[in-house]
């Protein structure tokens, strides 16, 4: 049977509606005689899915900057020769026929709550452009390092804050704690892009924690630090400046410095959103739960941020710099089994697992979307310096919350972890069900500058429900 024929859609058809809309067009065109204008408008009228019902009204994206391991993770392979298998056993889970790594003993408990998807693959294996995938659900548009412009496609992130705009006071989308940044320079795929701005998540990060070993910098990125400002003093300055004419020059040329002053004085001036930086307010059960490592801090962070009307959330649970692949980011080229089982997955493991408890005894589960993403998986074979290399030809993520049937996994990679060998799936794919669990639809219309409209994504919802 061809691959695609295992690629089931939400819908139920086997006939995708991109295809179809191909050939409608087509027919359209030579039969009926429309102009270019007339078919284009008939196409995205005809693509234009109906939303779900609202289920999540938030999403709490679990970033592993660098590329986590799929075969030393949520995809062992137990009966593939030792240079493949690697280090690491396989241990069962709360879902029968479902195995993890031995270093995920927390969130193996936890898999009745989780979608796991083991067939999502793309063709780029450089972090920047990978994380464009995922972060975007669009290919990437050039070659090369991509530091972010203004031409690029919008985050996931930016785009749920323009179809659900947050409360006043409250910032579109906020990414913790660090922005992801390789040689160098910050990366595009988390930002604006054509949606301007506005749309950009700001950066915060817990008042404590263990920070991830590494060097993780700002880079300029719009950075909000609560310890560091006087409310008093904001105050007292706000007042002043009302009372100022205004500078010189278009308004325009100020509309980005001035949406993040604004934007930083309500959320300094006594919004929700400072409230729920107070971790402290939390029960020392709950703390205990996440950990005292800054991943943890700030996945509990993202909780109460979401419960504060922030519509999305990313946590990089990583260094925020991928620095030659040195620290506690998921780059593994070299000693891959030891900083996984020391470092890296213990985090995860925790911090992912508490949150996915602590929604699930708030009742909140159901309307917080959860995603683990990353930018691709690791080589099949271990390499010469006990490490494995970039590999998108398949990997492994996971979703939860917001309807999202748990105990299950979708797809599957072959016995080397090399390919898909079941139900194939592109980020886009990834995009369109974050949507539809979402309650937006897929199709969402989105405008440029220039007034141009785009679906959100071009993707199919996986059948997850």
């Amino acid at each position: 049977m061809p691959a695609s024929d295992h690629h089931r859609h939400a819908s139920g058809d086997a006939l995708s509606r991109r295809r179809l809309l191909r050939t409608s067009g087509v027919l359209v065109g030579a039969g009926a005689g429309l102009s270019l204008p007339e078919i284009l408008r008939l196409r995205a009228e005809a693509a234009v899915l109906p939303a779900a019902p609202a289920k999540a009204t938030s999403l709490i994206i679990v970033y592993l900057w660098g590329g986590l391991s799929h075969i030393d993770s949520l995809d062992p392979k137990p009966d593939a020769p030792p240079e493949v298998r690697g280090e690491f056993r396989p241990i069962s889970t709360a879902t029968p026929g479902i195995a993890f790594s031995e270093h995920l003993p927390l969130l193996a408990r936890q898999t009745e709550k989780l979608a796991v998807i083991r067939s999502i693959h793309h063709d780029d294996a450089a972090h920047g452009r990978g994380m464009y995938w995922n972060l975007t659900g669009h290919k990437p548009p050039r070659v090369g390092n991509i530091p972010p412009l203004s031409g690029d496609w919008p985050s996931i992130a930016a785009m749920v804050s323009k179809l659900r705009p947050p409360p006043e006071g409250v910032p579109p989308a906020v990414r913790i704690p660090y922005p992801l940044v390789d040689n160098n320079t910050l990366q595009a795929g988390e930002y604006g892009g054509w949606l301007g701005v506005k749309y950009e998540p700001i950066i915060m990060r817990p008042s404590s924690g263990e920070p991830f070993a590494g060097v993780s910098r700002s880079l300029g990125a719009e950075t909000l630090e609560f310890g560091a400002v006087d409310a008093a003093r904001i105050s007292r300055r706000e007042e002043l400046r009302s009372r100022l004419d205004r500078v010189p020059g278009r308004g325009a040329d100020f509309a980005p410095h001035d949406h993040f002053r604004a934007l930083a004085r309500d959320i300094l001036l006594g919004s929700a959103v400072r409230e729920a930086h107070d971790l402290d307010r939390e029960p020392p059960r709950v703390l205990e739960a996440y950990g005292p490592h800054i991943g943890g801090r700030s996945l509990l962070l993202a909780r109460r941020l979401t419960e504060a009307g922030v519509p999305v959330v990313q946590v990089c649970c990583a260094a925020g710099d991928l620095n030659g692949a040195s620290g506690d980011m998921w780059d593994t080229h070299g000693d891959n089994f030891n900083r996984l089982k020391s470092r890296l997955l213990p985090v995860f493991d925790r911090s992912v697992s508490a949150l996915l408890e602590d929604l699930a005894d708030r009742g909140t589960l159901g309307t917080t979307l959860v995603a683990v993403l990353t930018d691709f998986g690791r080589t099949p074979r271990v390499n010469g310096a006990a490490g494995r290399d970039h590999y998108p030809g398949v990997y492994s993520v996971a979703l939860a919350g917001g309807g999202i049937r748990g105990g299950q996994v979708y797809g599957s990679s072959d016995g080397l972890g090399a390919f898909p060998l079941d139900r194939p799936c592109t980020p886009p794919d990834i995009h369109a069900t974050l949507f539809h669990a979402l309650g937006l639809s897929p199709r969402a219309e989105l405008r440029d500058p220039l007034g141009r409209v785009f679906p959100a994504t071009d993707g199919d919802v996986l059948d997850l429900f």
